[in-house]
């Protein structure tokens, strides 16, 4: 198994009072409440432990999201740029450029190109489909965004992949005369692809295409529910079986030096849950073209909808939760909620691993583990002192599960 860390590098100094009576804490919430000189310190602090990972051996993430005290990566190249330069031995997982919503996948492709040159294939490039306060911040359409996301990754591939001259490209959203990039990335014939979603239909284009799946604090159910609808249209388009090493999950995890102390300090990462995901209805339920035809009925729903009929081991036959209900349902938890829900693994070395493996033992396996280390108010000096703990303590028994195919 692959580990990789994952930090959003969230701005959380803001008053109380201020996020109370803000309807959204992204996309709306006036910049006179992010501190230049802060931020400075945030992105020092999180590069120092991207820098970290890479002298203890851990994968990074790179992320990008717009725009609000859940995230200072709002430009994804840079700070992509940054960790090919400075790392000299981890994997680089670029999640992602916000590829939907970018003008000119080319551009997008050169910018993966010129990484992965850099870091000398050293490069993972993850999509994402963006939705919600994005939507906003780019003036994008949300109903024809899944259209934009497929082209733009077929157009990034292409442009990948084609080393015979120019070639151009007219497509329903996209249209590029000239396509002839240089350098061609280092990884032949293009780095590994990687795709965060887990609704079922996405989910089983990611499958079909062979992309590695991420889900992303989807807990046992969704997890299990996505990847199924994976394997299932490899199956049904006559694809060979993969491995484990096309699932992925992320996850919440604080290893400390007791069982209390890393519940102590890993609940501070529910700030992510709790606060950072608040939302106006105007950027999520009620975002036009963001939840499918099938889905909306879902929307004015309190509870969730009664299962039609149980399948134990898929979950097929119950009602399919969107990202954005997920969502919902996330704010509010506690520590013992989250972990109970599988979404977060804290506590000593010897419990946070049976966290991870009673979790990957219920979904069917994965190869590739994404720890959401650091959030909220969480300090520099607890991210770090929990990567070595699990660097030293969790990790090594991990990467002694080997991949292995998945029916």
């Amino acid at each position: 198994m692959e580990i990789w860390y994952h930090n959003e590098n969230p701005y959380p100094f803001v008053p109380q009072d201020v996020l109370d009576r803000a309807d959204s804490v992204r996309a709306s919430l006036p910049n006179r409440y992010c501190d230049p000189a802060i931020a400075a310190n945030l992105f020092e602090e999180t590069l120092d432990e991207f820098m970290l990972c890479d002298d203890l051996g851990i994968n990074v993430v790179a992320i990008e999201h717009h725009a609000g005290i859940n995230s200072l990566f709002g430009a994804n190249p840079l700070i992509l740029g940054i960790l090919a330069r400075q790392t000299r031995k981890v994997r680089i997982l670029s999640m992602g450029t916000l590829i939907s919503l970018r003008p000119d996948p080319v551009r997008v492709a050169e910018e993966y190109a010129t990484a992965d040159v850099i870091s000398r294939g050293r490069l993972d490039i993850g999509f994402v489909k963006s939705g919600a306060s994005e939507m906003a911040s780019n003036n994008a359409n949300p109903v024809t965004n899944i259209e934009r996301y497929w082209e733009a990754i077929d157009l990034v591939i292409k442009t990948l992949q084609h080393q015979d001259g120019p070639f151009s490209w007219e497509g329903k959203h996209f249209t590029h005369r000239h396509v002839n990039i240089w350098p061609r990335p280092w990884q032949q014939p293009h780095p590994p692809l990687w795709a965060a979603t887990g609704d079922p239909d996405t989910t089983s284009e990611v499958g079909r295409r062979g992309m590695v799946n991420v889900l992303v604090l989807r807990g046992e159910d969704g997890t299990k529910r996505a990847w199924s609808a994976y394997r299932q249209a490899r199956a049904e388009a006559g694809l060979p079986p993969v491995t484990t090493s096309n699932f992925a999950y992320a996850a919440l995890a604080y290893v400390g030096e007791t069982h209390e102390e890393g519940v102590a300090i890993g609940s501070k990462l529910l700030w992510f849950l709790n606060t950072s995901l608040k939302m106006a209805p105007q950027y999520a339920q009620f975002l036009p073209g963001a939840m499918a035809p099938q889905f909306a009925p879902q929307v004015y729903r309190t509870k969730p909808q009664p299962p039609v009929r149980s399948d134990k081991e898929t979950g097929a036959g119950k009602p399919v939760v969107s990202a954005i209900q997920n969502v919902g349902g996330l704010i509010g938890l506690t520590a013992e909620q989250a972990m109970a829900r599988q979404i977060l693994f804290a506590g000593s070395p010897d419990t946070v691993y049976q966290q991870i493996m009673d979790f990957y033992t219920n979904v069917g396996g994965f190869g590739h583990l994404v720890i959401i280390g650091r959030s909220g108010f969480m300090t520099h000096a607890e991210a770090e002192k929990g990567l070595k703990l699990f660097a030293k303590e969790v990790m090594p028994r991990l990467k002694e599960i080997p991949p292995r195919t998945v029916e």
